[in-house]
């Protein structure tokens, strides 16, 4: 069984930044994603097993950051410039495949979430 634990979000101004956390209960390739409300999931970023590869959509491109600290088996988002319309709940999942992807269906667990809102 794999657990995923999210910290991180909270309440930010437009401008300002966050940096989500997820610790994983082995090494997997991660992806973070973000529902807002009455909006469907969607992709936001993804990280390979040694964090040389990594992907952003480009809604967040020069924005947000995906890294991972293997040793600590912990995937961060580095969230800057954060925009009113970034306001959702934000989940880590994992896949042990290799590839970064952006189906959710490819993802095979999930953490529950945190909630990242930004006012204006």
């Amino acid at each position: 069984q794999v657990h995923l634990v999210e910290s991180g979000g909270g309440l930010a101004q437009a401008g300002g930044s966050l940096r989500l956390s997820c610790v994983a209960s082995g090494l997997y390739t991660m992806g973070w994603f973000r529902q807002a409300p009455g909006k469907e999931r969607e992709f936001v970023a993804g990280i390979g097993w040694s964090g040389n590869s990594t992907y952003v959509t480009e809604s967040v491109m020069g924005r947000f950051t995906i890294s991972r600290d293997n040793a600590r088996n912990t995937v961060y988002l580095q969230m800057n410039s954060l925009k009113p319309e970034d306001t959702a709940v934000y989940y880590c999942a994992a896949r042990r495949g290799p590839s970064i992807v952006t189906m959710m269906s490819d993802y095979m667990y999930w953490g529950q979430g945190t909630q990242v809102t930004v006012s204006s």
